[in-house]
């Protein structure tokens, strides 16, 4: 939506409804940047559990089909549930490992799928009871510490794309023999999506990523790597139904992980929320943050209901608004009936899983350093004349980096802290926040006592002024 249609219609570009056809298009962009990172979560859960391909392709339909009701929630809202900004949900990462460690304590299987499903749902309804108290924390994120959560967002999302390039097994281990062939694939989609972005205005700009996708789908098909054959032979309709594998087990050393996993992704959800707040220009209030947080614990509890996992905003797509400028959250809506779409129809998640995992990289490498220029922009607010200030964002940065570059560092920590040092993004933000009260303490608290008696967003943008 332009500023001109903005005034116009006395409308926020966030609550624009847009034209169908074009709400098709860009909902389908969102879904393929957010496929394979969608997918990710109930694979690896699957192999760690030695879980069949039938459950398997059970467990990405429900992903799928629960990411879409997920965002609804979201985007949509109803009542003090939701942002309603343009937030894309998916599986939060964060959990795997916790997960895969309750399931592998039950022996695997079934078993060990049912033990992570009673932690998940008893989680989100923590997640859903903590939304008021947790969004009380807002007050402790000026930019300083808002701008250093993004900037590592965007920072830690990298290896991602990277890895997709090189065709590597995962982000943690490093590729030793790279095809080139996988490299041009991933540099051309980049660059194609460049070009069009040069050259076009309009609504072809706004679509360069699902362009540059598509064109590089088409060429990997030509060369001989990229494979339809899964079409054909997947099912013509899925339906996930609630506790498909049976009733779900209740353990609370299971319950206490999975309640503390949350209680981290609630820290990266501010930031996502945050970013977008940033890019759509919109200023994020006490009561968004609750919204948000609210959204996420009962599409966690939906999640453990209906086979899937926890669910939280997902930073890939972040970029993905900034990089287009289309800031209608009712895009995301149009996204989460495709994604209902592809869990119901597995033969259109067959369709969309075919493209090339350097085809994906190539986009998500320009999407993921835009979430990084954001953090810069919000930092551009900060006075870095104040040495804390430069401890903050510099001991914040330094130690997301010493997790994402070297991941195994927290397999020698036992399993509560391998949550944390386990990813650069809850590690750096972590960081950001207690360095923000230990450096910034006295003015911490006369900005809490102040809270008291000024409303909240009075504080936000007097915060905002003095950077």
């Amino acid at each position: 939506m332009t500023a001109e249609n903005a005034a116009m219609t006395g409308l926020h570009p966030v609550d624009e409804k847009l034209p169908v056809w074009r709400l098709g298009a860009y909902g389908l962009q969102h879904v393929l940047a957010f496929y394979s990172a969608a997918v990710i979560v109930p694979i690896l859960v699957a192999g760690a559990l030695h879980l069949p391909r039938e459950t398997l392709i059970h467990l990405i339909d429900a992903d799928l089909f629960t990411c879409g009701i997920a965002s609804l929630l979201q985007a949509v809202g109803f009542g003090p549930v939701g942002v309603r900004l343009p937030l894309l949900q998916g599986v939060t990462f964060t959990a795997v490992g916790p997960m895969i460690a309750i399931g592998s304590a039950v022996g695997g299987g079934t078993p060990g799928l049912l033990s992570i499903y009673g932690s998940v749902i008893v989680a989100g309804f923590v997640t859903l009871l903590m939304a008021r108290h947790f969004a009380g924390l807002v007050r402790f994120f000026p930019p300083v510490v808002t701008g250093s959560i993004i900037l590592i967002i965007g920072l830690a999302l990298l290896p991602v794309a990277a890895n997709d390039i090189v065709s590597g097994a995962s982000p943690s281990v490093m590729q030793d023999h790279v095809p080139l062939r996988s490299i041009w694939y991933g540099l051309g989609t980049l660059a194609s999506i460049l070009v069009i972005q040069r050259l076009f205005r309009g609504f072809i700009a706004t679509i360069a990523v699902l362009i540059g996708l598509v064109l590089g789908t088409l060429v990997a098909w030509v060369l001989g790597d990229a494979n339809f054959g899964e079409v054909s032979s997947a099912p013509l309709l899925s339906i996930t139904h609630p506790f498909y594998f049976g009733m779900p087990t209740f353990h609370p050393v299971s319950i206490l992980s999975m309640v503390i996993v949350m209680t981290i992704s609630m820290i990266e959800t501010i930031g996502n929320v945050y970013a977008t707040g940033e890019i759509v220009d919109k200023p994020i209030t006490s009561e968004d943050i609750a919204r948000t947080l609210r959204a996420d614990g009962i599409a966690t509890m939906l999640g453990g209901v209906l086979n899937s996992f926890p669910y939280t905003c997902f930073a890939e797509n972040v970029g993905l608004v900034r990089m287009t400028a289309v800031k209608s959250r009712w895009v995301v809506a149009a996204a989460a009936v495709i994604m209902m779409m592809l869990g119901c129809l597995p033969r259109l998640g067959a369709l969309v899983a075919a493209v090339p995992l350097p085809v994906l990289g190539g986009a998500a490498l320009a999407m993921f350093a835009t979430v990084a220029v954001v953090g810069v922009q919000t930092l551009s607010r900060v006075d870095f004349n104040r040495q804390s200030n430069v401890i903050i964002v510099g001991t914040s940065i330094g130690l997301s980096m010493l997790a994402t570059a070297q991941p195994h560092i927290s397999d020698t920590f036992p399993m509560w802290a391998k949550i944390v040092f386990g990813s650069g993004i809850t590690l750096g933000s972590l960081s950001a926040i207690s360095l923000h009260l230990i450096f910034n303490v006295k003015r911490t608290i006369h900005e809490a006592a102040h809270a008291m008696d000024v409303p909240r967003e009075s504080l936000i943008d007097e915060r905002i002024r003095e950077g």
